[in-house]
């Protein structure tokens, strides 16, 4: 399993969790409601209890505020490592396309500089073949003058 998807499943573990403890939560609330209605019913005085009720959805309300921004900080730090690790890849592909280019680059240069040695090569053949040519020439001038002289 990649690291990224690693951090998902931790993401998703993390947001499942943070949901089950809000049903949890509601469902304590459900109750504490049913319990008040129930007193209310029986005549008891439910002022008191419902300033205590209304006290504690405020603390349990603010506590799941906590909890929500707790793991809405989890699931953006695990969005910034896949990001960051995303950039990572991306300056690795470019790298590595440098790297082909400057590759592509030297076998060009390289290519061209045989290309240039071997041109070289051949015009110093064939200034060897016009010196061979030139040193037949003044032989023959030299035999013809020979025979001119006998």
């Amino acid at each position: 399993m990649r690291a990224s998807e690693r951090v998902r499943v931790r993401v998703r573990a993390r947001v499942r969790e943070c949901e089950r403890v809000r049903a949890q939560e509601r469902a304590q609330e459900s109750e504490r409601q049913r319990v008040s209605a129930r007193a209310s019913q029986c005549g008891r005085d439910t002022s008191e209890s419902a300033r205590e009720s209304e006290s504690k959805n405020v603390q349990e309300r603010e506590r799941e505020s906590a909890r929500e921004r707790v793991c809405e900080q989890e699931r953006e730090q695990a969005s910034e490592r896949v990001r960051e690790r995303e950039r990572e890849r991306e300056r690795e592909r470019q790298r590595a396309r440098e790297s082909a280019s400057a590759r592509e680059q030297e076998r060009a240069q390289e290519s061209e500089r045989q290309r240039v040695s071997a041109r070289a090569r051949e015009r110093a053949r064939a200034q060897e073949r016009v010196r061979e040519r030139e040193r037949e020439r003044e032989s023959e001038r030299m035999q013809e003058r020979a025979r001119e002289r006998v």
